[in-house]
């Protein structure tokens, strides 16, 4: 090798360096455990405090942190797109058809101003989002799972796309099964947050048609006379709240009674019976049913991937101000 070619494969090695490190500094540490251990050392506590307290007056908080990291992590990043309202240029995803129930909003709201007291610009709604989720469901039984932080919050609404990403309650379970695949969630995983149908409501709007014109004859008949009672129309009132609870045992309690409920063909969707027949699903059902040690550790594992779908890290994304608006640009 020549002196001059010597010179410039060193020249060039020198610059790849440069760019990888810089490529690096701008992408950041990606997700870690205690992200805000220096910038604002007091971040989870702050928000497992202001959980717990919004648990006591509004017990319903806990199902709706739960369903928020569901909704928002599920559908192409975690980044607390679901949390952006309406423009006159972009629909948000709240006001779609696939959020039909979800509330709540506001008191993420409640958190982010507690947060930003303390420390300003510092702690970002997708990782108050994930957070809330993780505090609420120790808060109903559940267990806790150690989640890393360091998102940084979407500009953009994906309301769009919902439908590409979000699996549906009615789909077959092979779609099921394919939609959590595409983030990372294998079959115990999807039978376990499943298990999140244990706590909370299903509205009468979404399980008529197992109801009317004629019964579903898959529905367990001692369990149709409650729902009938429950869900007296076949068209529901759209401005009267009517619902069953999904598990009428333990309501409030994130258990794996919902295991035994769905085998004795008691779940109220279509999806909770297929988790229960098919045959990729339910033998890990029936080990749900028999442990909860199981079922919390899979829900755990699981959880623990949905939350980190796909973050904007580093410099990608901003923290803003209101969980509610993108920040304004300069």
């Amino acid at each position: 090798m020549s002196s001059n070619s010597r010179a410039l494969f060193f020249f060039s090695f020198f610059l790849a360096i440069l760019y990888f490190s810089a490529s690096a500094e701008n992408e950041g540490p990606g997700l870690v455990m205690n992200y805000y251990r220096d910038s604002c050392p007091q971040a989870e506590d702050i928000i497992k405090e202001q959980v717990k307290l919004l648990y006591k007056r509004h017990k319903n908080t806990a199902f709706s942190w739960l369903r928020n990291i569901f909704h928002d992590c599920f559908v192409e990043s975690c980044d607390a797109s679901l949390l952006l309202d309406s423009t006159r240029r972009m629909l948000s995803e709240k006001e779609t058809d696939r959020s039909f129930g979800m509330r709540n909003f506001r008191y993420i709201e409640t958190i982010k101003e507690a947060l930003e007291r303390e420390c300003p610009g510092v702690v970002s709604c997708a990782d108050i989002l994930v957070l809330s989720a993780r505090d609420g469901i120790v808060a109903l039984g559940g267990p806790y799972i150690p989640l890393k932080t360091g998102r940084r919050d979407g500009r953009k609404s994906r309301a769009d796309i919902l439908e590409q990403h979000l699996p549906d309650h009615n789909e077959s379970m092979s779609v099921v099964l394919e939609r959590f695949a595409n983030i990372g969630i294998d079959t115990p995983g999807v039978v376990a947050l499943l298990g999140a149908h244990s706590v909370g409501r299903t509205h009468c709007v979404k399980l008529v048609h197992r109801l009317y014109p004629e019964v579903d004859p898959a529905l367990n008949p001692t369990h149709v006379e409650h729902m009938l009672h429950k869900c007296p129309d076949a068209i529901p009132d759209p401005k009267a709240v009517q619902y069953v609870r999904n598990d009428r045992g333990t309501p409030m309690k994130l258990d794996n009674n919902y295991y035994r409920n769905i085998l004795d063909n008691k779940g109220l969707l279509i999806v909770d019976h297929q988790l229960a027949t098919d045959k990729r699903t339910k033998p890990y059902v029936k080990k749900m049913a028999k442990s909860q040690d199981y079922f919390f550790r899979e829900f755990g594992r699981a959880i623990t991937i949905l939350s980190e779908n796909n973050p904007l890290t580093g410099t990608k994304g901003e923290v803003r101000k209101q969980c509610n608006l993108a920040n304004k640009l300069h």
